[in-house]
C-alpha cells in the first residue's frame, strides 16, 4: 500500500552500499546489485501504519527495511490476532506474494517510524529467475545452500580453525580407510603360525576362516598378549583357542564416523569390513586416527581404564577439546551430541561401577535412569544432572526393605557428589537420585507414570515432561525397558496427556526472528539475550515427544523420534527434512556458543546476544524458527486437542 506522496527516489549507490552488507543480497555480484537497484525508491511509514493488509493488498514491490521495525501477524476467522514475526533493519517482506502472484496472506504493521527501500517487482523476479542460489532463500526456506553457508560461517567466525588438517570422518567411507587386502588364517592353524604371518605382513590382526572358507572370528595382537603371553598358553594350540567370535563388522560404504562410534560403543580396536555380503578387509582405530590425527577413542580408553573415581574428574574436563575438533572440522550437531553422550555414558558407567566396588553390591537389582537431555542423548557441555534410581521390589521383610533404602540413599548421594566434581551441575529442580522421591521401587515408578498419564493435573503432567524422555543408563536395562514399554502402552490410550502436551506446544509463543525482534529475556543476568534452548530447541523437542507418545514410539532422541515418525508416515517427508535441518542448525549454534564460553573459562549457558549474530545467522535462524510455526500448524490440524 504505497502512498505516492511519500515515495522518494533513492540514489543507486546508497542502496547498493546497503545491499552489499545485507544478506542474501551481499552474496550477489555488483553488476546484479546495480540492475536490481534501478528504479528503486524509499518510503516512510509512521508507527502504527498498516503497510500491507492481509487478503487485501497486492504487492508491487519488495520491501527492504532501511530503518525501523515492523510486526507480521495473521487475523484469524474469530477476529483474534496471531503474532508471527518482528522484522528490523536489513530484513525484507513481500517476496512470497510476489513469487506466488497472490494477495498478501499476512498483515504487516510498522511498530516504530520506519523507512523502507521499495524494489520493483519486475527487478526482484528477474533476479530470482537469473540466480538460482539467490532464489533458494525464498523457495526452499532452509535450503541446502543456505544451511551449508551458515555452517561454514559458524565454524569460521564462532569457533575458529586451529589447524589446516582436513577432517575426513564425516566424508570418508570405511572403504577409504582400509589399508590392505583381507588377511586370513584357517581356524585349525597354530597360534605360532598365525603370529608369524602377522609379523611377516606387518599387521595387527587376522580374520579366522573355517573349513568352508567362512569368516568365523578374528585374532589380534592384543589376543596374543593377553591370552597367550600373559597366561603362558602353548603356541602350538589352534587359533580357535584365542580368537574372538563373531567378528563385529561395518559396511564398506558407511562413514568412518559411524565406524568410530561402533568401536567406542563396543570398546574394540578392529572391525571387519563387509561389501556385498563378503568380508573385504579390516579397519582399525589407528586407520581412522590416521585420517584425522586425533580420536575420542583415546579419551574413552582412559575413562574405561580408570581405577579411581577421583581420576574421572580431570578426564571429564577434557571432553571440550574432543568436541572442538568435531565442530571446527564440520561435524553436525547430531554427530557431536552422540559423541558427548557416549563419553558421558562411559564416565557414568565407570563412576557407578567403581562406587559399587567401594560400597558392595546392591541388595536388589536396580536401574540408574537418566532424563531430560541426557535421556534424549542430546547433551552439550555440562548440562544439569537429571537422574533417578528404580529398583526391584525388595519384598516384605523389614530388614531387607531398610537395607535397600539405606543402600540407595548412600549410593545416590555419593554418585551425585562425584558427578558434580566431574563438572555436571546439580539440577535446580532436584530431579536427581539424591532426592528420596526419585529413588523408588518399580511399582512406585509405574504409579508415578500412571498418575502423570491420567492428565487430571495439567501442571503436574507438563512438569513431568522431563521424565517422559528417560532411558536406562546403568544397571538393569531390562527393568528400564519394562517401564518404557509400560509408558508407551499407556500414552497411546491416554485421554488427556496428549491433549495437554499438544496444546502446550501449539500455544507456545514462537521465537521471533530479527535481532530487535527475538523474544529475549526481559530481566536478570541474561537480560536482552535470546535463550537458544528454551526459544529455539525446546519446541522441536516438545513436538517430537508429543508425536512419539501419541503413536507409541519408544525412542527418546529427538532426531530418532522424527525418523520413526516419517517412516511411520505420521509426518510429511518435506516437513521432516526441514525440521531436522532447523533443529540441527540451532543446536550447532548453541554448541559453538558454549564451546567459546568453556574455552574462555566461563560457565557454559544458552544465551546469545542477538546483536552479535551475523546477517547470515539471523537469516538462517529466521528460516529455522519459521519451521516451528509450520509444526504448530501441523499439530493443530491433526486435532490432538480435540481427541477422545
Amino acid at each position: 500500500m504505497v502512498d505516492a506522496h511519500s515515495v522518494h527516489a533513492v540514489t543507486p549507490d546508497v542502496l547498493i552500499e546497503f545491499l552489499a552488507r545485507t544478506s542474501p543480497f551481499s552474496e550477489l555480484p555488483r553488476a546484479d546489485l546495480e540492475r536490481f537497484s534501478l528504479g528503486a525508491t524509499v518510503d516512510f511509514y509512521p508507527k502504527g501504519a498498516i503497510i500491507l493488509q492481509q487478503d487485501v493488498s497486492d504487492v508491487s514491490h519488495l520491501y527492504l527495511i532501511q530503518k525501523g521495525a515492523v510486526k507480521v501477524y495473521r487475523v484469524n476467522e474469530d477476529k483474534s490476532v496471531t503474532l508471527l514475526d518482528y522484522r528490523g533493519e536489513g530484513d525484507n517482506f513481500g517476496a512470497v506474494s510476489i513469487i506466488s502472484d497472490k494477495k498478501v496472506a499476512l498483515t504487516v504493521e510498522a511498530t516504530e517510524d520506519t523507512f523502507c527501500f521499495l524494489i520493483r517487482k519486475e527487478a526482484f523476479l528477474e533476479l530470482v529467475r537469473s540466480n538460482p542460489l539467490f532464489a533458494q532463500n525464498y523457495f526452499l526456506g532452509l535450503s541446502e545452500g543456505l544451511v551449508g553457508k551458515a555452517y561454514s560461517e559458524l565454524r569460521r567466525t564462532k569457533v575458529g580453525m586451529r589447524t589446516d588438517d582436513s577432517f575426513y570422518l564425516f566424508s570418508a567411507r570405511v572403504a577409504d580407510a582400509v589399508k590392505r587386502p583381507v588377511q586370513t588364517i584357517a581356524v585349525s592353524e597354530s597360534i605360532q603360525k598365525a603370529a608369524a604371518k602377522m609379523a611377516e605382513v606387518e599387521i595387527g590382526s587376522l580374520l579366522v576362516r573355517n573349513e568352508r572358507d567362512e569368516i568365523i572370528g578374528i585374532m589380534t595382537d592384543k589376543d596374543l598378549r593377553s591370552r597367550v603371553v600373559a597366561k603362558g598358553l602353548d603356541g602350538k594350540e589352534p587359533v580357535e583357542k584365542i580368537m574372538s567370535s563373531p567378528v563385529l563388522t561395518v559396511a564398506a560404504a558407511d562413514l568412518c564416523f559411524d565406524a568410530l562410534l561402533q568401536m567406542m560403543n563396543q570398546q574394540v580396536h578392529y572391525l571387519g569390513v563387509e561389501h556385498d555380503g563378503k568380508m573385504v578387509g579390516v579397519i582399525t582405530d589407528r586407520d581412522i586416527m590416521f585420517l584425522h590425527g586425533n580420536s575420542p577413542l583415546d579419551l574413552l580408553r582412559e575413562i574405561v581404564a580408570q581405577r579411581r573415581i577421583e581420576g574421572l574428574y580431570a578426564l571429564s574436563a577434557r571432553a571440550p577439546s574432543v568436541v572442538r575438533a568435531l565442530i571446527e572440522q564440520g561435524a553436525k550437531a547430531n554427530n557431536i551430541t552422540r559423541v558427548i553422550t557416549l563419553l558421558h555414558d562411559h564416565i557414568l558407567e565407570r563412576l557407578l561401577s567403581l562406587l559399587q566396588e567401594e560400597m558392595g553390591s546392591a541388595p536388589v537389582p536396580f536401574c540408574w535412569m537418566v532424563m531430560g537431555s541426557e535421556g534424549r542423548k542430546e547433551q552439550t557441555f555440562r548440562t544439569d544432572q537429571d537422574n533417578a534410581i528404580m529398583y526391584e521390589d525388595p519384598g516384605e521383610e523389614w530388614e531387607t526393605i531398610k537395607a535397600t533404602k539405606l543402600y540407595f540413599r548412600r549410593f545416590g548421594n555419593k554418585a551425585i557428589e562425584h558427578l558434580v566434581q566431574c563438572g555436571y551441575p546439580l539440577c535446580k529442580g532436584e530431579m536427581m537420585a539424591s532426592n528420596p522421591r526419585w529413588r523408588k521401587q518399580y511399582a512406585t515408578w509405574v504409579g508415578y507414570f500412571d498418575e502423570w498419564m491420567s492428565g487430571t493435573d495439567e501442571d503436574e503432567t507438563l512438569n513431568a515432561k522431563i521424565f517422559f524422555d528417560f532411558r536406562p543408563s546403568y544397571g538393569s536395562e531390562e527393568l528400564g525397558r519394562r517401564l518404557r514399554d509400560h509408558l508407551a502402552r499407556k500414552a497411546v490410550k491416554s485421554r488427556f496427556v496428549i491433549r495437554h502436551l499438544a496444546r502446550n506446544f501449539v500455544e507456545a509463543p514462537t521465537p521471533l526472528t530479527f535481532f530487535r525482534s527475538f523474544i529475549v529475556e526481559k530481566d536478570g543476568e541474561h537480560r536482552n539475550r535470546l535463550d537458544l534452548k528454551l526459544r529455539g530447541l525446546v519446541p522441536f523437542v516438545d513436538f517430537a515427544r508429543t508425536m512419539a507418545l501419541r503413536y507409541g514410539i519408544k525412542e527418546t532422541n529427538t532426531l530418532e523420534r522424527l525418523q520413526a515418525l516419517v517412516e511411520g508416515e505420521y509426518m510429511p517427508d518435506e516437513l521432516f527434512r526441514e525440521t531436522v535441518e532447523a533443529y540441527e542448525l540451532i543446536m550447532q549454534l548453541r554448541l559453538a556458543h558454549q564451546l567459546r564460553l568453556v574455552e574462555a573459562g566461563a560457565q557454559p549457558h544458552n544465551y546469545v546476544h542477538p546483536g552479535e549474530l551475523s546477517a547470515l545467522e539471523r537469516m538462517t535462524l529466521k528460516a529455522a524458527f519459521d519451521v516451528i510455526n509450520r509444526l504448530q500448524t501441523y499439530v493443530a490440524k491433526l486435532g490432538f486437542m480435540d481427541e477422545f
